[in-house]
């Protein structure tokens, strides 16, 4: 009997019961999801970090038989250094498997969010999704107006005159502002340099806004060549490689049992609000809220 008549003759989610020679040719295609702020959130609220994610990598390109590698990212952004690490793997993985990379937006795939998408060959995004705001920001708090209301006394003591630069307790010195600038400037041009390098002459240089911060829609995105295309991972890959594609999702491995345990909050704590947890809630909130979302 062939191959095909074989196959036919079973459905299609009993296939698996079938030596592998004897099963119907589909394209594999590892899904890896990227979603959250980037970087440390939080003790208990982790963001997309190099060493959560590496391993996750490592999975999805070692995948056997993989025609490509499919990343979904929906991400407001976070830490540059975080961002551009996860960039780097995600590329030299590529090259050393010799394996396309297609990155999908959902919600946003802003500013660090977009680095890590420069890393595909194709980005597609919904025509509702949030892409761009290539720049970098630094938020904080001033609190030296509140502890001198309340008579509270800072003492800092440092070895290096520049050590305790803003401090959100002392009143802010225009030098400290300066060199952040300074600072937020050079990575500015790294994440400028990765954008052109990757995405080339499908940018509208033109666009005076292209690397201000600015942010705009999946439409808007593809014609400034920040996308390729519009469509959800389905339906691309579905055209790309038939409507038999095995999406194969890669999830993160689970932590140990002993840590899931530590994890948690004993029975004393339920209900009660972890200063720590709410601020990075807050904080959390307010890199999607910058995006309008």
């Amino acid at each position: 009997m062939s191959q095909i008549t074989l196959a036919s003759l079973l459905p299609e989610r009993l296939h698996f019961l079938l030596p592998g020679r004897l099963r119907p040719e589909r394209a594999i295609v590892p899904v890896v999801r990227l979603s959250g702020p980037i970087g440390a959130v939080m003790p208990l609220r982790p963001g997309l970090a190099m060493a959560s994610m590496a391993p996750v990598l490592e999975r999805a390109f070692a995948v056997p038989g993989a025609k490509a590698v499919a990343l979904v990212i929906n991400s407001p952004g976070g830490s540059a250094a975080q961002s551009h690490l996860i960039y780097r793997r995600i590329r030299a993985l590529a090259e050393e498997k010799k394996l396309p990379v297609l990155a999908f937006v959902e919600d946003a795939a802003a500013s660090g969010g977009y680095m890590i998408a420069c890393a595909a060959d194709e980005i597609f995004a919904d025509p509702a999704s949030i892409v761009g705001s290539i720049g970098v920001v630094s938020a904080g708090f001033g609190f030296d107006r509140l502890i001198e209301r309340f008579g509270i006394e800072r003492r800092v003591h440092t070895a290096g005159e520049n050590k305790a630069i803003l401090d959100p307790f002392q009143p802010e010195d225009p030098k400290d502002v300066e060199r952040l600038k300074t600072l937020q400037r050079h990575i500015h041009d790294v994440f400028i340099d990765l954008v052109k390098a990757r995405r080339a002459e499908k940018l509208d240089t033109a666009n005076g806004d292209l690397f201000t911060g600015a942010f705009w829609v999946g439409a808007e995105a593809k014609a400034l060549g920040l996308v390729d295309g519009l469509g959800d991972i389905r339906s691309v890959l579905r055209a790309r490689f038939g409507e038999k594609v095995q999406m194969r999702m890669i999830e993160p491995a689970r932590p140990p049992l002993i840590a899931r345990l530590l994890g948690r909050r004993s029975a004393g704590q339920i209900g009660l609000i972890d200063p720590a947890e709410a601020i990075g809630a807050i904080e959390e909130r307010a890199a999607w809220a910058r995006l309008g979302l």
